[in-house]
């Protein structure tokens, strides 16, 4: 298949450890997809749903201890401990190769190795990054094959002697305590043993996208982060990109595959979806930041996804997609929690049991029909908002990068940062609120800086001094904003309607970027007039705005020493910068 040397001996000697029963090579045909199909239906491990109403699609069935991804046995395997850094888990390369060798040791008896070649970022485009799995799930195959570039123009790019990341997977037995993702950053190496759910074992999204990406950006001089990319198009035709992190449970997809609201409709905006997940972005020789999304589907969570909440991801998933633990509906349809559609009478819920609505376990619990992290994985290029520039060599360039949060007194609707430092500061500082629907105390403060915390293959605090040097190396820098859809007032009720009406702060943040509009200077940044954000079509006073911008003394100077303790989990590799931001900061609203 290929004249690789180094290809074809890791190949032989990773097939000596799991002893498969056959190999077989993926050239990415749509034969090869249609055989695989076939023989997944044959064993199971997929099921052909309803092919009148839903083409091409199919639906799989993880483990029921096997639904998410396992950050608590997902490891950075470095020399040194401090390269890993505070925030990852760590184990030696030397432990970590003997511990997995144990389990992945004849894993594939009995089954077929296939060999992926795929390419994270469009084939042969200076950003992309080519990467080969090895994997004995078929589900796995027909997910990368959705999710990257694979096939013979990854491995005729590869050629004979370039270097590649070496992705080695295996369910074996599916047991959770004999389940490993380990990342290898010295030797660009993954290898995940034990699971079959998607974030575990699809090894060029998480994994290499961002652990290893991240750790390779900063050695290359570049960015791999946890962001959407989305171009919004003005009457005029001129498109502003837009690259935007947040935390889960904000709105990260639904924000990337936005639809305007009737009320900004006459202007005649159009978003563009290059993006819903990640960024790898370079400095361009303009001395601007230029993106591109590696990834080329979506791999989505399905509960509160829905024709109100996000119209477009909707269109996507009606055919040629795989879901996962949703529920079977007895057309050999599909459905969830939050969904479209009423609530079906009966279906097998996503433990493959018997299901109807209202059902309670042993404790009193409702039993969902849909697992909360059932997902679907879909073509990009089916979207109805995908952008023209998603294969792109070069990317888009990136005007404005965007922040956010849950927080239901702290943020302002809207800010921007004072200068690219102090935007740093702002990414570091990032956090949510957990919800009621989340594990642990309501109102807690969970810090995830720049949405990175469970992605960042390296010491975060050096990740920081990276961003830094970054925008020193940068002629034009984006601008940096935070935003915060979810402010509260007294009684709890959200003061910002959200949705697609996120389109007129997002209209207030180009304006800014191209220095159409003015704005006010808080303590903690720029903050908008409320004048200039378009309310055309809401029933929105001007009180209500006022709470939406509001900076409260009070609760920054609770957030500030929040800040501080949030820092000391760096220690010494906190790089100065930040400290000064943060000295600046409690200054600044001390007088405030």
């Amino acid at each position: 298949m290929t004249r690789h040397a180094k290809l074809n001996k890791w190949v032989k000697e990773m097939a000596a450890l799991c002893r498969p029963d056959k190999i077989v090579w993926i050239d990415g045909s749509e034969d090869e997809k249609k055989r695989l199909e076939k023989e997944a239906l044959y064993t199971g491990e997929l099921i052909e749903l309803n092919q009148e109403k839903l083409p091409g699609c199919f639906y799989h069935r993880t483990a029921a201890n096997d639904v998410a991804r396992t950050e608590h046995l997902t490891y950075i395997c470095t020399k040194k401990r401090a390269d890993a850094g505070p925030t990852n888990n760590w184990m030696s390369p030397a432990k970590a190769y003997k511990k997995a060798s144990e389990i992945f040791k004849g894993s594939m008896i009995g089954r077929t190795m296939y060999v992926i070649p795929f390419s994270m970022g469009p084939v042969g485009s200076e950003f992309s990054k080519i990467g080969v799995e090895l994997t004995d799930s078929i589900y796995v195959v027909l997910n990368m094959r959705i999710m990257t570039r694979i096939g013979r123009s990854v491995l005729e790019k590869l050629g004979t002697d370039k270097d590649f990341t070496k992705c080695l997977h295996s369910k074996a037995d599916l047991n959770v305590d004999r389940r490993l993702i380990l990342h290898f950053p010295e030797d660009n190496a993954i290898w995940s043993v034990g699971s079959g759910y998607g974030g575990n074992v699809l090894l060029g999204k998480k994994c290499l996208s961002l652990r290893l990406g991240s750790w390779i950006a900063k050695k290359e001089g570049w960015l791999a982060e946890h962001m959407l990319i989305m171009g919004v198009e003005d009457p005029s035709g001129h498109i502003t990109y837009i690259a935007a992190a947040f935390p889960s449970a904000c709105g990260k997809t639904n924000l990337a595959m936005l639809i305007p609201p009737e009320g900004l409709k006459s202007k005649g905006y159009r978003i563009w979806t290059v993006g819903d997940d990640i960024a790898w972005m370079r400095i361009d020789t303009d001395g601007s930041l230029w993106a591109i999304n590696p990834e080329a589907g979506f791999f989505g969570v399905a509960p509160g996804t829905n024709s109100r909440t996000n119209p477009n991801a909707m269109a996507t998933i009606k055919k040629n997609t795989i879901f996962t633990n949703v529920l079977l509906k007895p057309d050999g349809t599909v459905w969830w929690e939050d969904g479209d559609g009423p609530v079906p009478s009966e279906g097998i819920n996503w433990e493959g049991k018997p299901w109807k609505p209202g059902m309670t376990d042993e404790k009193g619990n409702k039993i969902h029909g849909a697992h909360p992290n059932s997902r679907f994985t879909a073509p990009l290029s089916q979207c109805p908002s995908v952008s023209n520039r998603l294969e792109q060599h070069h990317g888009v360039p990136i005007s404005a990068i965007v922040f956010g949060g849950r927080r239901a007194k702290l943020a302002p609707l809207v800010y921007e940062s004072f200068y690219w430092q102090h935007g740093v500061f702002m990414g570091a500082t990032m956090a949510s609120e957990r919800t009621a629907a989340q594990f642990g105390k309501q109102g807690e403060v969970r810090r995830d800086p720049m949405a990175m915390l469970p992605f960042c293959g390296y010491n975060m605090g050096k990740y920081f001094s990276h961003w830094i040097k970054m925008g020193k190396n940068m002629a034009n820098p984006p601008k940096i904003f935070h935003v915060n859809w979810f402010k509260q007032d007294e009684n709890g009720k959200f003061l910002w309607p959200g949705f697609g009406e996120n389109l007129r702060v997002l209209e207030w943040i180009i304006d800014r970027c191209r220095q159409k509009v003015k704005a006010v200077e808080s303590p903690i940044g720029y903050v908008p007039d409320p004048a200039d954000i378009d309310l055309t079509g809401l029933d929105t006073s001007k009180e209500t705005m006022a709470k939406l911008l509001e900076v409260d003394k009070n609760e920054w100077k609770k957030e500030i020493e929040d800040q501080k303790d949030f820092f000391k989990t760096f220690g010494k590799d906190l790089p100065k910068e930040i400290t000064i931001e943060h000295e600046l900061l409690k200054k600044r609203i001390e007088r405030y």
